[in-house]
Parts: C-alpha cells; structure tokens; sequence
C-alpha cells in the first residue's frame, strides 16, 4: 500500500477549537489551549498518523480584526498556513452560528488559490439542539462550496475520528515528511516557552497575557539524564512585572510548578525549570521576537 502525507491548516475566529482539535488529532499537547482568545501565536504542526497517512497539521492563530503588529503578523500567518496547505479545515462554534466574523473569513477563503479542498468542521456540537445544528450546517453550505461538512465536538472527541479518516483518503501520495515517532516539528526549546505561557495566561485573567511572551534562553542536558531550563519572560512595563510575580512570588511559583510538572510529563523526565521576568517595553516592535515565535515581523506592517 502507498503511503500518504500532506498539510492540513486548520482555521477560524479565536477560540474556535483548533488547538484542541489539533491535540485530539496527534494524541498529544503540542500546542497551548486556553479560555483565552488569541493565545496561538506561531503556525505549531502537530503530526498525527491514520494508517498509512501522516497528517502535518498547522495550527494557525485564530483570525480576527488585527490592531497591532503582533496582531497583524498573527493573522498573516494564519492566511499563509491556509494557502500552502494541500486541505484547509474551517472551523466554527455551533452556538455561535455564522457571525460577522465566519462571515469575513468565508469570503476571504474565495481568494486561496483554486484547486484547494476546504471542509468545513462545525464544533461544539454538544451545545446546540439537532434542528440549529441542521439549519446552520444548510446555511453554511449554501454559502460557501465545502466539499464535506463535519459535525464534531473536539474537546470530547465526537466525530474527529470521521473527520481525520477523510483528510487521511484526501492527502497526496507522498513518503512521509516527519520520522514515525515525531509528533510535532516545534523545538522543545519553543514547546517549553508555550508551556509556561499557557500557565500564565490561566494565572493572569487581565489583558497581561498579551503584552508578554516568554523565550527559553538556555537548555542544558544532564549527566543523571534530566534537563535543566532557563526562561525569560518579557513584560512591558515595571507595574507587569509585579503581577507576573505575585504577592512574595508566589504566581510565578505557581506557574513554574504548574509548566515543570507538564515538561517532565512531556519530555518523560525530571526538569530543573527556572524563571526570570525582566522589563523590555519594545518587545511587540522587536524583530528577533517575532522570529521566536515563528511569525514573520514584516506581516506587522501597517
């Protein structure tokens, strides 16, 4: 039997599903998932394998009203995913139907190159009756031409074991592009960063979270054979530095337990995991940021 591999971008407004989609799909935590809207930054692949298929999923940051350069760079990305992928998932909330949002996102999906295979993946299926879930999957369909509609719940799992049959039948015959065991093409060192962002935007429910990011500065094996890693989170401003910290340190306490517990559980190892928080109040205008998190610091341009 010939082997399959391909791309497979999923998108959407923010919060839609697809970091958790993507996770349900590799079997892993690859990427960050939150009740916070925005929180994926870089285009993460999460490699999931469906018989004899490996899917290289692209986890694009959810498409919305850019404002600022980050903002910009983010949904720049998120378009280019789509565009190079070889299947694009569109994915929306059932209880939220087709807002202004899936509305804008549809009409721009009529500008990726001919030829592309767009499915449309409704989510969150749990949460509305059997007769709006019917009407909204009629509407979406008439409005747009899916070559196949998907009825799922990502975070419980209904209906992605269907949908991941089908992008498997629908990739090109190819080797495949990822060694067998490899479940996502971001090096740890990032992995480790999204990780301990992920604890603090959980910890930190003002609008903090998106005025900082956090880099592994330094990774150091051990002779005993676990690991040791050095972070710096970078805040804007002097006032940030003190929340990220907490009353006597404790939230960055919290948030570094919370991160070393998920690494060593990751990396199936004991981690040594160090925290700094230092003041850089330039670093959404700082190009080697953008880097960092795989965006592209031209795509802020106004």
């Amino acid at each position: 039997m010939s082997t399959r591999a391909g791309f497979v971008a999923l998108i959407g407004e923010p919060n839609a599903g697809k970091s958790t989609l993507l996770n349900r799909m590799v079997g892993a935590k690859v990427c960050i998932v939150t009740h916070k809207v925005q929180t994926t930054r870089a285009r993460i692949r999460g490699v999931a394998l469906e018989g004899e298929a490996q899917i290289v999923f692209v986890d694009t940051p959810g498409i919305f009203r850019p404002k600022r350069r980050l903002d910009r760079a983010m949904v720049k990305s998120a378009w280019g995913g789509a565009a190079d992928a070889d299947l694009t998932v569109f994915l929306i909330e059932a209880h939220r139907g087709v807002t202004e949002g899936v509305d804008a996102i549809m009409e721009a999906l009529k500008d990726l190159p001919k030829g592309k295979s767009i499915a449309l993946a409704i989510n969150k299926i749990d949460k509305v009756q059997a007769a709006e879930l019917l009407a909204l999957t009629k509407a979406m369909n008439e409005a747009f031409g899916f070559v196949e509609t998907f009825l799922i719940s990502a975070e419980k799992g209904h209906g992605c074991a269907a949908l991941k049959t089908w992008i498997a039948g629908e990739l090109p015959e190819s080797p495949w592009l990822y060694p067998e065991d490899q479940i996502a093409d971001l090096p740890l060192r990032m992995l480790a960063a999204e990780t301990t962002r992920e604890k603090l935007t959980l910890r930190l429910h003002q609008e903090l979270p998106y005025q900082l990011t956090v880099e592994t500065e330094a990774w150091e094996e051990r002779k005993d054979g676990s690991c040791k890693i050095d972070q710096l989170i970078y805040v804007m401003r002097d006032g940030h530095k003190g929340i990220v910290l907490g009353k006597g340190g404790e939230t960055i306490k919290a948030v570094s337990t919370q991160a070393r517990t998920e690494l060593e559980e990751f990396l199936g190892r004991k981690v040594h995991l160090f925290l700094q928080v230092k003041v850089r109040p330039n670093w959404l205008e700082d190009k080697e940021r953008y880097e960092e998190m795989g965006l592209d610091f031209r795509d802020g341009n106004e």
